[in-house]
C-alpha cells in the first residue's frame, strides 16, 4: 500500500539496538500532517492525498489560498504536498496523519533539497582530480583540464563536467530502514543519512524497492 508524509529534518544521532550494536540515525519530525485535498479518479483521473505541514497564520496566506484551507476545514498550512495513492477510501478531509502511519523495519524513501553550497570548481563538484604539484604546474592544478579537440568540432560537447552551482537541488535517497518510531512525539528515526540541512522538509514515503 502507498502511503506517504511531510517531515521536518531534526538532525543526526545515534541509537542502540538489542545487543547493542550502534546505529546512526536521522531524526525526523514526521507529521501531524492535515489531509488537506482529497483526489479521486472521478474527478481528477487519479488518486491522492494533499497533505499540509506546519501551521501558518492566516495573514501570511492569499485570499484563494485561506479559502481552500477554510473549505477543507482546517488551519492555513506552511508546507503542501501531494502523494498519490492507491486508494484513497480512507481518508477524509481534515484527518490528521501522524508518523505512526509508518512501523520500525519498515523501508522508506526519503526526498530533501541538499545543501547549497554555490558556485564550486570542478573537484569538488565533480570530484577530480588536482594536477601533480611539481614541474611548474603553477595555479591552475584545480582547473577542469582539457575542453576537448581542436578544429573539430571547435565547441564543448554537452553535459562536459565543469564548474558551476553544487547543491541545492532535489535528491530522493531510496530504501532506507525506519529504526525507531515514536508516535506521540511524531518522531521518526530513519537509519542513515538523509538529504538536507537540519530544519529542511522532506518527504518519506513506502519505498518502490519493496
Amino acid at each position: 500500500m502507498k502511503k506517504g508524509i511531510i517531515g521536518k529534518k531534526i538532525g543526526m544521532t545515534q541509537i542502540f539496538d538489542e545487543v547493542g550494536n550502534v546505529i546512526p540515525v536521522t531524526v525526523i519530525e514526521a507529521g501531524p500532517c492535515a489531509v488537506c485535498r482529497i483526489k479521486t479518479k472521478e474527478t481528477d483521473g487519479y488518486e491522492a492525498i494533499q497533505l499540509g505541514f506546519e501551521d501558518l497564520s492566516e495573514k501570511r496566506t492569499n485570499k484563494p489560498t485561506a479559502g481552500q484551507f477554510k473549505k477543507a476545514g482546517v488551519s492555513a498550512k506552511k508546507h503542501l504536498k501531494e502523494f498519490r495513492l492507491e486508494d484513497v477510501s480512507s481518508y477524509q478531509v481534515g484527518d490528521t496523519v501522524g508518523a505512526d502511519l509508518f512501523a520500525a523495519g519498515e523501508k522508506v524513501d526519503v526526498t530533501g533539497i541538499t545543501k547549497g553550497r554555490g558556485y564550486t570548481g570542478a573537484v569538488k563538484r565533480w570530484g577530480n582530480h588536482i594536477l601533480r604539484m611539481t614541474h611548474g604546474t603553477g595555479p591552475i592544478h584545480r582547473q577542469v583540464g582539457s575542453m576537448g579537440s581542436t578544429s573539430s568540432p571547435s565547441r564543448v560537447f554537452k553535459n562536459k563536467k565543469m564548474a558551476g552551482q553544487y547543491g541545492d537541488e532535489q535528491v530522493t535517497v531510496l530504501n532506507l530502514e525506519v529504526a525507531k518510531i515514536d508516535a506521540e512525539k511524531n518522531i521518526i528515526a530513519i537509519k542513515g543519512a538523509v538529504p538536507g540541512a537540519r530544519g529542511g522538509i522532506v518527504f518519506i514515503r513506502n519505498t518502490v524497492k519493496a
